[in-house]
């Protein structure tokens, strides 16, 4: 008995080159997801698992006249027949279809806990039930009468449709999005009514130019309302190229405010002068818990002092309250406020990728315009309109056909009877004698007897006449693309009735309107102003004390607490609508609000934990901002430039480089230049001074700056600028707290430069100016 020897695995392997079979696998991929999962068909504007959802739901006869079954029963059906794949994906499909505030036009009716506009999820598939909505039934008018192809399921075992064919405009009436690879699509929903008034425009001229269509399509129109504030020639432009974004805003709206300019604008006045802002409407896409903790975090954070609370009275309606600080407040600064620093407004992308049919069969992914993309649907229209004609002519022929022979049986009744009484084979004689075909003989034999009355011939002779007649009008439909717009502006004008302005669901939820000049305003002039002690320790502590507190004549006094090891290195009195400038010894400016900083009654917070300052770069110089102001920086080689305070602020945590330093060179000086002051004093480490015009100095944003004092040894020590007439001061050494002045300069006075000489008598022998 010989012995069975399995193949060996390894002759199964193929010798290809790595980069050729992963594009090949790669590409496969791409165009299923791109084909079969993120893109929307421009002709129903359903992805393959909507379409599988609704054709599920109508097998399962879930139309709107029955009753609701488990939603569970439709997810198993869908995935065990038509979309093998998990069942969460499938039921969160099913859920955004339900949805009112997430589709313009819901295709499912919900029953049971299906999510809600705060952000919280559906309830399990198990507790919810749905069925169609008339829309979906709409949707898929025609799937019984020839209209589209039926492609085999994934198993062969079933088959579904290729696409929906109903009139229903549901692309742009429910709009799209999804990912695909290399590419995505992003379309709004729009109002029907508008819809199909562009269509009709292209049915009666198909050279209609786009601004035509935009006289009558006005743009978004989301499900849960609110405004759209660009210029219409931007959003014209969008739908012109199929490319753009939309800048939506949430509504202020007090319905129960008899006033109209106060109902319009969200006031509701209270009494006693106070008054309370309300949000009816939220842009679309937001989750209302979250647009409200994002109101809450302005107060606690204190970004918004304007701003004093926010309640959630919503109920099935959206009621969100926003109660300003004092009534003097300004409601439209408010206003202006939230959107800037919430979701009141957002942006929706614009991006009609549709998947286009082609004529030799499959799919193509292009972005349209708003013309050439009804321009498309209207053709795929017409294409379902023939078909539709085309089957029912075939329905009609087979019809006719009988009839015909319904009619032969009357005319000669006695003898057909006679004919099925006396012969064993009665159907090969009666086609015989009477010419009739096999499917009319075999519908006479199946005749019951109670259908042998006189009024069944004039019924069958009207009935024949109305055939003939329907069948050529059908052919003049087929034959004639004039006859072919003429019944899709009728059917369309049918549909728009259903959906019009006057009705509950055709009525248009987002006001297209121009927005009115933003109010121009400082986040720092919202800041309540109050004096405060910002205080930096060795180590890089700071904190901001109320008030403020006294120095004492060492720059740093009172009652100041440090870590153990740790000392006082800056203190400076500001508002805490400040800012205060950082500087390290490598040449960058860090920014801090004085609003921002932590209280001064523990020992504060390291500063390196907000801003991003090389540890191995000490800091030097804490001051405040004053607009307009200027200082003087100067670095250990004895270079140096005057630069504006405006142009030292950094918006950002890692700061602006302002001093070039080279290797070994760092920040030493950086000191307020006050208006007054004219010349600039700098001594070295060899004890050296010069003295010069402080109009040699330039004034620069970035850079090394010039050479203000040279050396042959050492470096800088310090620099300062005074006012000449007054002379050079510095403090005296010991406790006395005195300075000494001397006037008398004019041996110091030099061109910028210079190598200098020795200060005068009684100079601090540390060579610093105080």
């Amino acid at each position: 008995m010989s012995e069975i020897t399995e193949p060996d695995p390894f002759d199964r392997l193929i010798d290809a080159p790595f980069d050729a079979a992963l594009s090949e696998r790669y590409l496969v991929y791409a165009l299923s997801t791109i084909t079969a999962r993120s893109l929307p068909d421009l002709r129903d504007g359903l992805k393959p698992v909507h379409r599988r959802l609704l054709w599920a739901m109508r097998m399962l006869k879930l139309d709107p006249q029955s009753g609701f079954k488990k939603s569970a029963r439709v997810v198993g059906d869908v995935i065990g027949k038509y979309h093998p794949h998990g069942d969460a994906s499938v039921y969160d499909a099913m859920v955004r279809l339900a949805q009112d505030f997430a589709l313009r036009y819901p295709l499912v009716e919900g029953q049971g806990n299906f999510g809600n506009i705060d952000g919280d999820n559906a309830a399990a598939y198990r507790y919810t039930e749905a069925r169609l909505t008339r829309t979906a039934m709409l949707l898929m008018q025609g799937l019984d009468e020839g209209t589209v192809d039926f492609i085999p399921t994934y198993n062969g075992e079933e088959e579904e449709p290729e696409i929906f064919p109903g009139l229903f405009p549901n692309l742009l009436a429910n709009g799209s999005s999804g990912i695909a690879v290399g590419m995505a699509t992003s379309i709004p929903s729009h109002n029907v009514a508008e819809i199909i008034d562009a269509t009709l425009k292209l049915i009666d001229n198909p050279k209609t130019e786009h601004p035509e269509l935009m006289e009558v399509f006005h743009g978004p129109d989301f499900a849960t309302g609110g405004l759209v504030v660009d210029t219409a020639a931007i959003i014209s432009h969008a739908y012109e190229t199929g490319r753009g974004s939309f800048r939506m805003r949430g509504r202020f709206h007090a319905a129960e405010v008899e006033k109209a300019e106060d109902r319009d604008a969200g006031i509701e006045r209270l009494g006693g002068g106070q008054w309370q802002l309300v949000i009816s409407e939220i842009p679309y896409q937001v989750q209302k818990g979250k647009l409200i903790e994002q109101i809450a975090s302005l107060i606690a954070d204190r970004k918004l002092p304007i701003l004093e609370d926010v309640r959630d009275e919503s109920d099935e309606q959206i009621r969100i309250v926003i109660v300003p600080k004092s009534r003097n407040v300004d409601p439209e600064l408010l206003k202006e406020s939230l959107y800037k620093l919430t979701d009141m407004e957002s942006r929706f992308s614009l991006n009609l990728n549709v998947l286009d049919a082609q004529p030799g069969g499959g799919r193509t992914p292009v972005v349209m315009g708003l013309g050439e993309l009804l321009r498309h649907w209207i053709v795929a229209q017409i294409e379902i309109l023939v078909r539709r004609a085309r089957y029912r002519l075939e329905q009609i022929a087979k019809r006719l056909e009988l009839v015909e022979g319904y009619i032969i049986a009357y005319l000669n009744l006695d003898r057909v009877i006679e004919i099925i009484r006396t012969e064993d084979e009665p159907k090969p004689i009666m086609m015989a004698e009477f010419a009739l075909t096999d499917r009319q003989a075999e519908a006479i034999l199946n005749m019951r007897l109670r259908s042998l009355r006189k009024l069944e011939e004039m019924q069958l002779r009207k009935e024949r006449d109305e055939l003939m007649a329907e069948r050529e009008e059908l052919d003049k439909l087929v034959e004639s693309p004039a006859r072919q717009r003429t019944r899709l502006r009728r059917d369309l004008t049918a549909l728009r009735k259903e959906y019009a302005e006057t009705t509950v669901l055709g009525r248009r939820r987002t006001t297209i309107a121009e927005a009115a000049p933003t109010v121009e305003f400082s986040m720092d002039a919202m800041i309540e102003k109050e004096p405060v002690t910002v205080i930096l320790s060795q180590r890089g502590w700071i904190r901001g004390m109320k008030g403020h507190v006294d120095l004492g004549p060492d720059g740093i006094g009172g009652e100041f607490k440090f870590k153990e090891g740790d000392g006082p290195a800056f203190a400076v009195h500001a508002q805490t609508t400040d800012k205060v400038l950082i500087a390290s010894a490598d040449g960058r400016f860090y920014t801090l609000g004085c609003d921002k900083l932590p209280g001064g009654r523990g020992f504060g917070e390291p500063v390196r934990s907000t801003l991003d300052i090389d540890p191995n770069a000490p800091i030097i110089a804490m001051l405040v901002a004053k607009p307009k102001g200027q200082v003087l920086l100067a670095s250990s080689n004895g270079r140096g430039f005057a630069a504006g305070m405006d142009e030292l602020l950094a918006e950002t945590r890692k700061g602006r480089a302002v001093v070039n330093v080279k290797p070994g060179v760092t920040l030493k000086v950086v000191r307020e230049i006050p208006s007054d002051h004219d010349h600039v004093a700098i001594v070295g480490d060899n004890r050296k001074l010069v003295m010069f015009n402080l109009e040699e100095l330039p004034v620069m944003t970035r850079g090394q700056g010039v050479q203000l004092q040279r050396y042959r040894d050492g470096g800088m020590a310090d620099a300062t600028t005074l006012k000449l007439e007054d002379g050079l001061s510095w403090k005296m050494g010991g406790d006395s707290g005195r300075t000494r002045t001397e006037s008398d300069m004019w041996q110091w006075r030099v061109a910028r430069g210079a190598a200098g000489r020795l200060p005068p008598q009684g100079f601090p022998r540390d060579n610093r100016f105080d």
